[in-house]
């Protein structure tokens, strides 16, 4: 804690630096923007932080929802990972905020957005849980086995724990993946949130605003990822012993 305490410090310290040398009304100075942040957490710009991490959050439970138990099965069922592994080669390498524009022609709201970032972020937890699954130790699952474990007792006692680790990996990198789909597609299609918020400043020439934006963003990011790493914490133990 007192290690990011210091990185945050030596941030703001950056850029008030930099503000200074550069002088200009487009980078204001930390103080300024965090005077705009403050302010703005009760009023207007709180409510954007808060339409913006329901988008985030509901992406991302829809997104574990459906990417891990496909991933587990797949890195365990190879038969039918066999028909599936050519769809997510070729699926997903695209990058999926091409599809933005069509995504809004047929809707403008909660539900596009959210689909969109859900869309892009799927694919990395699925294909991380199940290259865990197909990497836990024969061994471990023939004893598992052997002493009369069916399938669902397998994937619950083994595969699931196994795979675990890994898979709050790709969620802290989904974190920050969905943050950035979540900022296009309310800049781009939008009234609402901080992307909105942040163009919305930037067009009128609001600068510390734009920048209270930015804060308010990168902390909302920060918090997602904070607390998918002490959530790997209390879940994983035997990683952290």
């Amino acid at each position: 804690m007192i290690q990011q305490l210091a990185a945050f410090l030596f941030l703001l310290g950056l850029w008030h630096v930099t503000a200074l040398l550069l002088h200009i009304e487009q980078v204001p100075t930390p103080l300024e923007a965090l005077v705009v942040l403050t302010k703005g957490l009760q009023g207007e710009l709180g409510g954007h932080i808060l339409a913006s991490t329901a988008r985030v959050l509901a992406s991302i439970l829809i997104s574990f929802a459906v990417a891990v138990p496909l991933g587990l099965f797949l890195g365990r069922e190879e038969r039918w990972d066999r028909y599936a592994a050519p769809l997510i080669y070729i699926v997903y390498p695209i990058p999926k905020i091409v599809f933005l524009p069509m995504i809004f022609l047929v809707d403008f709201g909660d539900g596009a957005k959210i689909f969109l970032i859900s869309l892009v972020i799927v694919f990395q937890i699925l294909v991380t849980a199940r290259d865990a699954a197909r990497k836990i130790d024969r061994a471990v699952v023939d004893s598992m086995l052997s002493l009369g474990a069916g399938k669902i007792a397998l994937y619950r006692h083994v595969v699931w724990p196994a795979a675990l680790p890994e898979i709050f990996t790709a969620l802290r990198i989904s974190s920050g993946t969905a943050i950035a789909v979540l900022f296009f597609s309310e800049t781009i299609c939008g009234t609402n949130g901080l992307g909105y918020y942040i163009l919305d400043a930037w067009s009128s020439w609001l600068w510390p605003n734009m920048w209270a934006g930015v804060v308010a963003m990168g902390l909302l990011g920060y918090v997602l990822y904070t607390a998918i790493d002490q959530l790997e914490r209390r879940v994983c133990t035997w990683k952290h012993l």
